[in-house]
């Protein structure tokens, strides 16, 4: 019989869970956020004074940053200067009880605090230590400086992102923090579960670098066995064909016909029989060798027609389809609030402002309505301080850390 009651309420994943959260800015908050709203506790140890980096990022609603709360709700924040013994008990009281603790300082920071893996796992037996950085905890490049635009490109995405000869291109969101993030948030439930048959805490060392490495699809094992070196195809796949943007009408529609039975699908919804009895076409292998021939044919077919029309006649069809959206289409799309993925939430400094909902749906568990707010700098410090370090609350529950 499960320990969790049928009858009552179900738990979130993570309920009971605390992280304690030294990171900033994007792969280490990413992570934390990502455990958050799968109901673990994140207390975000900040910096007195100033903060997370990217309570400085604009653009600001309120004076508060919309990029630091695109990433920081659900948390709580208490200023701690790691450097003055007061704070310090703090900060060891909370990791007392804490299941997880949290950095994407550079290797060596934590070390020259007092705080490094080995310390903490000696002190705190059971604590999970988690650590995202550029190159990681080992190889020639372990003590770099590294920011997202470093590891993308140093890790090949640039290389095969944009449009053959043109000017290397970033991909449009931090997919280097982005992943290691992902990548750290899986390393922590993994740890999570590991601790349960053993009591024992482990260290996952999270390298941004790494992480654009496994990200690479095929690339790798293709690349290192025919000596091919894959470069940017545009919105085209670099092996299956139809697979990308072409202009209809009124713009640009999205068709991914990955088989030969959906692209078939595909030809009788475009009203062009003659697709499929082409030689050219008969295969995926002679539509990818033909593709400049096809997306001609292709896109002359499209134009007698506009993109919510041939929306309408390849999905009726059932062949993969869509439109390409901007932020503010993708927000309004309704696949996209019928599963909650923009969620709204009412910030007291910089009023409505709407984030990304959780992707991790679990059956039988309601989604929150809304998000709580993410916290103005140290604004759970008297709460934390009489939970976790009870003897100091008197004297310095409500005072910041000079």
């Amino acid at each position: 019989m499960s320990a969790e009651n049928s009858a009552a309420t179900p738990l979130p994943l993570l309920a009971g869970v605390t992280i304690v959260d030294l990171s900033r800015v994007l792969a280490g908050p990413f992570a934390t956020m990502t455990l958050a709203n799968l109901g673990a506790r994140v207390i975000k140890v900040e910096i007195p004074g100033t903060g997370d980096d990217s309570r400085a990022f604009g653009p600001f609603a309120g004076g508060k940053s919309l990029y630091f709360s695109a990433i920081n709700c659900n948390k709580e924040s208490i200023a701690l200067n790691l450097r003055e013994a007061p704070d310090r008990a703090i900060f060891e009281s909370i990791l007392e009880k804490a299941d997880i603790v949290v950095e994407n300082y550079r290797p060596g920071t934590m070390e020259k605090l007092g705080y490094g893996w080995d310390v903490l796992h000696a002190r705190y037996p059971h604590l999970i230590y988690g650590a995202a950085s550029g190159f990681g905890d080992s190889g020639p490049y372990s003590r770099r400086a590294a920011y997202d635009m470093v590891v993308q490109g140093m890790g090949g995405i640039i290389s095969m992102t944009g449009y053959p000869g043109g000017k290397p291109t970033r991909v449009g969101i931090s997919i280097g923090d982005i992943t290691a993030g992902l990548y750290l948030a899986i390393g922590l439930n993994g740890a999570l579960f590991r601790r349960t048959l053993t009591g024992l805490g482990s260290k996952i060392d999270i390298a941004m670098l790494d992480c654009q490495a496994a990200i690479m699809e095929d690339a790798i094992t293709s690349c290192a066995k025919t000596g091919e070196v894959p470069g940017p195809h545009g919105t085209r796949h670099p092996s299956i064909a139809p697979f990308q943007a072409f202009l209809a009408s009124d713009g640009y529609i999205i068709i991914a016909a990955g088989n030969d039975h959906l692209f078939a699908l595909m030809a009788g919804a475009l009203d062009e029989p003659g697709l499929t009895a082409d030689p050219r076409f008969a295969t995926n292998d002679l539509r990818h060798q033909n593709i400049d021939a096809l997306e001609q044919e292709m896109e002359k077919a499209l134009s007698k027609n506009t993109v919510a029309h041939w929306l309408d006649a390849l999905n009726a069809a059932g062949v993969p389809c869509g439109p390409i959206n901007d932020i503010a289409g993708m927000i309004a799309d309704p696949q996209v609030n019928a599963r909650n993925m923009v969620v709204t939430v009412q910030d007291p400094v910089a009023g409505e402002i709407r984030v990304a909902g959780n992707p991790v749906k679990v059956v039988g568990l309601a989604e929150p309505a809304t998000f709580a707010p993410p916290p103005e700098l140290d604004e759970h410090r008297a709460k934390i301080v009489a939970e976790f370090a009870p003897l100091a609350a008197g004297d310095l529950a409500g005072k910041s850390p000079s």
